[in-house]
């Protein structure tokens, strides 16, 4: 496949996986579908990181309209275009690993919730991980299925990242092997 077919393959793959992931941070931001935990400051540390809204959003939109466009210009462009295509990977690598690792974080140390009458992280500092013990998680009286929506939406952010680096590393390859080869377009005999 030419490197520019690719390019082009890798950032019609990356929008969708940027948008689910803006999609994602911005939903973690009401709980139970309501503003007045974020108004009152009683959403988990990890969402106010922003990790699928700057790191697999932003940060992997911006690279992959740059390698849209580097596929576009014929097939794998010009060598300097895939050079920058490098670059611009790179970014969309960590932004994507930020994405990630927020994502890691917030699902080891779990939701913050009222537990009685005091907001708390309950399952932060436990020796077994709250994950695979479902008796625990009735210890959150609010918001409502707050387990399950922190589970659900930051094992999303991570699978979507998880992609994210995968194809953006790719990109670097493929870029490398533009810089490197040059085009592959087939030259037309006279």
């Amino acid at each position: 496949m030419c490197t520019g077919k690719c390019s082009s393959c890798i950032a019609s793959t990356l929008y969708p996986l940027a948008v689910i992931s803006i999609i994602c941070n911005i939903v973690l931001f009401f709980p139970d579908g309501d503003v007045k935990y974020a108004q009152d400051g009683h959403i988990t540390e990890e969402v106010k990181y922003m990790g699928g809204l700057v790191g697999g959003g932003i940060l992997v939109l911006l690279p992959a309209l740059y390698i849209h466009l580097t596929g576009k210009q014929g097939c794998c462009g010009n060598r300097c275009g895939m050079l920058l295509s490098i670059l611009f990977a790179a970014v969309g690598v960590a932004g994507a690993l930020y994405s990630l690792i927020v994502a890691a974080v917030a699902l080891k140390n779990g939701p913050l919730c009222k537990v009685l009458l005091v907001w708390t992280t309950p399952f932060k500092d436990r020796d077994s991980s709250y994950l695979n013990d479902k008796t625990w998680w009735p210890t959150c009286t609010a918001p409502n299925n707050i387990v399950e929506f922190h589970i659900g939406l930051f094992a999303t952010l991570l699978a979507v990242s998880g992609l994210q680096v995968i194809l953006c590393a790719t990109q670097m390859i493929n870029g490398l092997f533009g810089c490197l080869c040059g085009t592959c377009n087939k030259k037309e005999v006279l």
